[in-house]
C-alpha cells in the first residue's frame, strides 16, 4: 500500500495554528467575495492568501471522512469567513449589477481574463490535447452565450432543480483558480435571484422575523445549499482526479471556459422597462402588476455606447485584469494537483 502525498501536507504541518487561522480566514473572506462577483475565482483568492494547497488537502480529508484537527480548522475558517463575506455584501453587489450593468460587466470581463495567466502557468507547456480541449470548451461557452441572448437559457426561472444545479456549478467552479462560480450563476440566470434571497434572509434575521426568513431560506437557499455540498463532495473530488489523470486536457477545458465566458459579458446592455402584454418569468404583465415588476427581472437589450463609455469600459477591463492577475502573484507559487 503506497502512501498518498498531498499538495499542502508539508505546509499544513509546518504552519503554526495562528498562521493557519489567519490565512484561512483571510482567504475564506476573499473567496466569499469572489463567489459574489462574476469573473473572479474563489480559488484565485485562496491562492492569493497562500492557503490554496492546504485547502485542497483539507477538502480531500473532509470529503473522505478523515477528520484531522488541522484540516477541520482550515475548512471551518475558510467556510465561515466565506459565508460572512457573502452575507454582508450580497445586497450591495446585486444593486450594482442591476443598476450599473455596463460598468460592472466591464469590470467582470477584466477579472475573468485576469485568471487566464493563472491557468496557463499551470498548463504550460501546451499540448495538442490542451488546445483541442480549450477549443471545444470555448465553442460550448459561445453557444451558451448565444442561447442566453435568445432567451433559451439564463431566463432567471428559479425552481428547486435549477437552484440545485446553480449551487452545484458554483461550488464546482470555486475549487479551481481561474474559474468563476459567479459567472456560471449569471449564465444560468440565477445570480441575481440568489443574491436577492441572501439579502432578504439577512434583513429578516436582522428584524428577528423568522417567518419572513424561512421564505428565502427554504425557497432558494436550501436547494442552492444542497447543490453546493454536492458540488464540493462529488465534483470537487472528480476535478481533483481529472487533474491527476488528465491534467493537460482538464486545464485546456478551463482555459476555454475562461475565454468563452467573456462573450456572455458584453458590457453595453441595459434593462428595458416592461410594458403591458410582455411576459416576465412566464407571467403576463398587465397594467395592474406593472409596477410590481422588479428592475432585476427586466429584460435587457444592447445599446450603442458613447466614446466615453467605450474608453471607460476599456479602463475597467484593464483594472479588472490587473486585480486578478496581481492578486494571483501574491500567493507566490502556482497551485499543484496531487
Amino acid at each position: 500500500m503506497t502512501k498518498e502525498t498531498g499538495t499542502g501536507n508539508d505546509e499544513l504541518v509546518q504552519m503554526s495554528n495562528s498562521t493557519l487561522i489567519a490565512r484561512s480566514t483571510f482567504g475564506g473572506f476573499l473567496m466569499g467575495l469572489a463567489n459574489l462577483v462574476p469573473g473572479i475565482s474563489g480559488g484565485t483568492m485562496l491562492l492569493a492568501a497562500g492557503i490554496y494547497p492546504v485547502f485542497i488537502d483539507a477538502l480531500a480529508d473532509m470529503t473522505r471522512l478523515k477528520f484531522r484537527f488541522r484540516s477541520m480548522l482550515v475548512m471551518g475558517c475558510v467556510v465561515g469567513a466565506a459565508g460572512l463575506g457573502i452575507l454582508l455584501l450580497a445586497g450591495t453587489l446585486k444593486e450594482l449589477v442591476v443598476n450599473q450593468r455596463w460598468v460592472m460587466y466591464s469590470l467582470f470581463i477584466g477579472l475573468t481574463l485576469g485568471g487566464l495567466p493563472i491557468v496557463w502557468r499551470m498548463a504550460h507547456p501546451a499540448t495538442t490535447g490542451l488546445i483541442v480541449a480549450a477549443s471545444l470548451s470555448l465553442l460550448v461557452m459561445v453557444s451558451l452565450s448565444i442561447l442566453e441572448s435568445l432567451g433559451i437559457v439564463g431566463s432567471g426561472h428559479a425552481n428547486f432543480l435549477t437552484l440545485f444545479f446553480a449551487g452545484l456549478a458554483g461550488a464546482s467552479a470555486m475549487i479551481l483558480p481561474g474559474v468563476s462560480g459567479g459567472y456560471l450563476l449569471l449564465l444560468l440566470g440565477q445570480y441575481v435571484p440568489i443574491l436577492n434571497a441572501i439579502d432578504q434572509f439577512k434583513d429578516a434575521i436582522s428584524a428577528r422575523d423568522i417567518e419572513a426568513a424561512m421564505v428565502p431560506a427554504l425557497g432558494v437557499l436550501l436547494p442552492v445549499g444542497v447543490g453546493v455540498v454536492s458540488g464540493v463532495v462529488i465534483v470537487g473530488n472528480l476535478l481533483e482526479w481529472l487533474l491527476r489523470r488528465f491534467r493537460q486536457v482538464t486545464l485546456g477545458v478551463l482555459i476555454g471556459l475562461l475565454l468563452g465566458s467573456t462573450v456572455g459579458l458584453w458590457p453595453f446592455q441595459e434593462g428595458v422597462s416592461p410594458e403591458a402584454g410582455d411576459r416576465i418569468k412566464g407571467v403576463l404583465v398587465t397594467q395592474e402588476n406593472l409596477d410590481e415588476i422588479d428592475p432585476e427581472d427586466w429584460k435587457t437589450r444592447r445599446f450603442l455606447p458613447t466614446g466615453a463609455q467605450v474608453a471607460s469600459s476599456m479602463l475597467l477591463v484593464g483594472l479588472g485584469f490587473g486585480v486578478t492577475a496581481g492578486i494571483s502573484l501574491i500567493g507566490g507559487r502556482e497551485p499543484e494537483s496531487k
